[in-house]
């Protein structure tokens, strides 16, 4: 069961113990939960890992209410901005999708990755301190466009046309960032008609994650990525903080973050 009074610390990752922290609740929701694999999951640690995580920034949410016995990290997120695409040589989402109307903006950006939550803490407002913190991040580094993949659990694309055709016709991205899914992957999320569309049972079987960046004014890019290897349908989501009307930058600066939970 949840800490009845949990005790939140929110930092980024501080060295080697930190970063294996993070992959360790990475590995329990994205491979023990959700059946995710990769190259450099570490089964026998209990890490899910890759080769970008030296190049990242780790956000880490702590409960300190939590045992020491156990893993006092309950939330993460991974971060990268341009100068550690630079030293990883791509960002990570690069295999999946041409991120060339990004790359030529001129903008400063920011991928953002490996969002993961302690089940026993969803639900609650752990998410919204991780997500403070990360926009707190963003305007110390005078972050204007973040972008990221996020996922829909399972790879039956026609089992989630609906919700996959609702992004497409009512979020799809502006010229300017919308970002398309590598040609060798391309799968349409137009896959049914706007007007058959069930909006609300739609948005009832988006993930929370991606309806908290529609929530802010965010964007999806064009087309879906199907990754087999965890065992989801990505999309792509693109975050632009110049266009966020006045209520959703509140939200984001977290003036709004007790009305928003």
């Amino acid at each position: 069961m949840r800490p009845i009074e949990p005790r939140f610390e929110l930092r980024l990752a501080q060295g080697p113990a930190d970063l294996r922290a993070a992959q360790r609740l990475r590995y329990e929701v994205f491979v023990a939960e959700l059946g995710g694999d990769g190259p450099m999951v570490d089964h026998v640690a209990r890490l899910e890992q890759d080769r970008f995580d030296p190049f990242c920034d780790h956000l880490l949410l702590l409960d300190t209410n939590r045992p020491k016995s156990e893993n006092q990290v309950i939330a993460a997120y991974r971060v990268m901005t341009a100068e550690g695409a630079a030293k990883a040589g791509q960002f990570y989402c690069a295999d999946e999708y041409d991120l060339s109307a990004l790359q030529k903006s001129g903008r400063k950006l920011l991928e953002l990755g490996r969002s993961c939550l302690h089940a026993e803490y969803r639900g609650g407002a752990a998410l919204y301190h991780l997500w403070n913190g990360l926009a707190r991040y963003t305007m110390e580094r005078d972050i204007e466009v973040l972008f990221g993949v996020a996922s829909f659990h399972g790879t039956d694309v026609q089992a989630l046309a609906e919700p996959l055709a609702n992004l497409h016709h009512r979020f799809i991205a502006p010229e300017d960032l919308r970002v398309r899914t590598q040609s060798a992957h391309y799968q349409s999320m137009n896959l049914m008609p706007a007007a058959q569309i069930d909006r609300a049972r739609a948005m009832r079987a988006t993930p929370a994650l991606i309806k908290g960046y529609l929530r802010l004014g965010g964007f999806v890019g064009d087309g879906a990525f199907v990754d087999h290897a965890f065992n989801t349908v990505d999309i792509c989501l693109i975050l632009d903080t110049q266009r966020m009307n006045p209520r959703q930058r509140a939200i984001y600066t977290g003036e709004m973050a007790e009305a928003a939970g």
